[in-house]
């Protein structure tokens, strides 16, 4: 069974950093997509950042680009989120997800990915 393991969360002031890690353990496909994923209070789950397990390619949504990278270490299987000029509209539970079979049109689908984190809380007072 696919697990992933978020961690890094925490409280920080507009203009802070964070940076979230994403452990994914028993992954046996060379391929696919781990991504991050946020869902503030009251709002639909969407997708942050996403990277090609393979190609390392990566994906960004719009609010976030120039602020957040994505990154990964396949040695430790472990994903990264480095998220910088933090907003408060950035305050969200994030979750890591994975997938081996990801079509660039759905990158940042919820029902595109199989496997999910519990998340971590992210926090950002003005």
């Amino acid at each position: 069974q696919v697990q992933l393991v978020e961690s890094g969360g925490g409280s920080v002031q507009a203009g802070g950093s964070l940076r979230l890690s994403c452990v994914v353990a028993k992954y046996p496909y060379g391929s696919g997509l781990v991504a991050w994923f946020r869902q503030a209070s009251g709002k639909e789950r969407e997708g942050v950042a996403a990277i090609g397990v393979m190609s390392g390619r990566t994906y960004y949504t719009d609010s976030v680009k120039g602020r957040f990278t994505i990154s990964k270490e396949n040695g430790k299987n472990t994903m990264y989120l480095e998220m910088t000029s933090l907003k408060p509209e950035d305050t969200a539970m994030y979750y890591c997800a994975a997938d081996y079979s990801v079509s660039t049109s759905m990158v940042f689908s919820r029902s595109a990915y199989r496997y999910w984190g519990q998340g971590t809380q992210v926090t950002v007072s003005s």
